[in-house]
């Protein structure tokens, strides 16, 4: 018979070893930033970037393999790597292999990732956006537009973006203006928008301005 004393005990040593197996999927901000920074300079349509930032995810993900974050951008940057060849076959091997590793890191999350890992953003949140802006982006015969729809809608409604990051929240609302424009939503469009402004995230000026092109 185990005493309450015991059993509380216990349960401290099993808290503690949770702590401490959460701790260890994070990197140091000092490994991962650099790589973070070269996916921004992909996306923003830097194409010597890609592979550089593919092969940083990749290298860091060595060390972390069970780290969704970087499951996620490792597999959002090998996906953009298929805009750098000519090569059919390569094309799609890169997209394929991408989206099996979005896959994988979608499959990883758990309700421990509702914490931050290497952002302090909400990993769940993070691993989430990553997908959802790739599944949006690729060609629509792969058939990724409604999951990542989907996805997106997860993060809008989740009451884990109240506690994200105002930038974060602000690419969130972006993302969902652009998608609702797109799909002829026009008062969605304003709504996302109107929250960008109303919070004076980041994106501001960019929100005002799409707001003002959907206005005339």
């Amino acid at each position: 018979m185990f005493t309450s004393t015991t059993r509380l005990s216990r349960h401290a040593v099993f808290v503690a070893a949770m702590v401490i197996g959460n701790a260890a999927f994070a990197l140091p901000e000092a490994q991962f930033q650099p790589v973070f920074a070269q996916f921004l300079q992909a996306t923003n349509g830097d194409e010597n970037a890609i592979d550089r930032s593919a092969e940083g995810f990749n290298a860091l993900l060595k060390q972390e393999p069970t780290n969704p974050v970087l499951m996620a951008y490792a597999g959002a940057a090998t996906s953009m790597k298929a805009t750098t060849t000519l090569l059919p076959w390569k094309k799609m091997s890169f997209a394929e292999d991408g989206m099996a590793m979005l896959d994988k890191a979608l499959a990883m999350l758990t309700p421990a990732h509702n914490a931050a890992l290497q952002h302090d953003v909400p990993s769940a949140l993070e691993v989430r956006f990553v997908a959802a802006n790739t599944f949006l982006a690729v060609p629509g015969f792969m058939n990724r537009a409604a999951r990542g729809n989907k996805l997106l809608g997860e993060i809008l409604t989740s009451p884990l973006l109240a506690k994200a990051p105002l930038s974060f929240r602000g690419d969130v609302w972006m993302k969902a203006a652009t998608v609702a424009v797109k799909d002829k939503r026009t008062d969605d469009a304003r709504k996302y928008l109107n929250e960008v402004i109303s919070a004076n995230a980041p994106q501001l000026q960019a929100a005002r301005a799409q707001l003002s092109a959907l206005a005339s």
